[in-house]
């Protein structure tokens, strides 16, 4: 085990040179198999190496929370304008149509509500993925917490063996807890520590010095939206993310409680996949809501 008493601060990111092979599209995925990469290639756009996601799986421990009263009214409207999206498996064979032909990143742990902050996870069987003919598998990943953090670890370990197995990504979600600092050093930590467990994508925030967690994570990570931001502040949060290194955006609350979710989803993507500033996004925004 290597020695903690004179671990330091890394320095040397390398920001700005470029780790995405030129044989594929998708970063730190060169070397896997034709399946693996296959089913990256329906979350991560050829064409751009980017993803625009939309996360619905927040009833899984919040219940009916705004804007997913009704998934059917709120989010199938949506469906045909995400790259890939994010929800639990009751949600997908209850309500999602099967002949949307989007990639499904799901929702493959479980825990208990919202009151106890997410713990305790236990994994899904591989065998649902599989039958569900998924993208991609989202695993939770709590660093810092002293009672669930090893559980959390041994579930996405156990989730990369099983993915492995079958050609199934895995996208680990870090978990910020209440005791937990949204900077670099602990963004910087979780990001690493999923991808040196094995997953193939990582599920992160936005934060201070973002590019040098960007540039450290050997694989793509994509930012949550989280809080409900107004619709020009998460643009600039989507836009400077792009340019700091991220590889897409995982898009919540600030879509479907947007005062237009349609057309803050094709926002979002404009900014993500064309370039465009987050005040080009904004008259997009405006433009498309009326």
């Amino acid at each position: 085990m290597a020695d903690l008493d004179d671990l330091r601060d890394g320095m040397n990111f390398g920001v700005g040179v470029s780790s995405v092979s030129q044989d594929f599209h998708v970063k730190g995925a060169a070397h896997q198999p034709w399946g693996m990469k296959d089913r990256l290639s329906r979350i991560f756009n050829p064409n751009t190496g980017k993803t625009v996601m939309l996360a619905f799986d927040h009833g899984f421990i919040m219940g009916p929370t705004s804007g997913l009263e009704r998934i059917d009214l709120n989010i199938v409207p949506l469906v045909e304008y995400a790259d890939c999206l994010m929800c639990t498996r009751g949600i997908l064979q209850a309500i999602i149509p099967p002949n949307t032909n989007k990639p499904v990143c799901l929702r493959s742990d479980a825990g208990t509500s919202i009151l106890t902050e997410l713990n305790d996870n236990v994994l899904m069987d591989i065998e649902d993925a599989i039958r569900l003919n998924v993208s991609a598998m989202a695993i939770m990943l709590s660093i810092g917490d002293p009672l669930y953090e090893a559980k959390t670890v041994a579930n996405l370990y156990r989730a990369v063996d099983l993915g492995s197995r079958h050609n199934i990504p895995v996208m680990g979600v870090t978990a910020v807890g209440k005791q937990m600092a949204r900077d670099a050093r602990y963004f910087g930590l979780a990001t690493r520590i999923c991808a040196e467990n094995g997953a193939n994508i990582v599920k992160s925030y936005y934060c201070e010095g973002f590019e040098n967690v960007a540039a450290a994570c050997p694989v793509p990570i994509v930012i949550a939206g989280g809080k409900k931001l107004p619709e020009k502040e998460a643009l600039e949060m989507c836009y400077n993310a792009i340019n700091d290194g991220a590889a897409g955006v995982d898009m919540g609350r600030n879509v479907f409680q947007s005062t237009s979710p349609a057309a803050m989803i094709q926002a979002v993507h404009a900014v993500v996949h064309d370039g465009l500033t987050p005040e080009q996004g904004f008259e997009l925004f405006n433009d498309l809501k009326k």
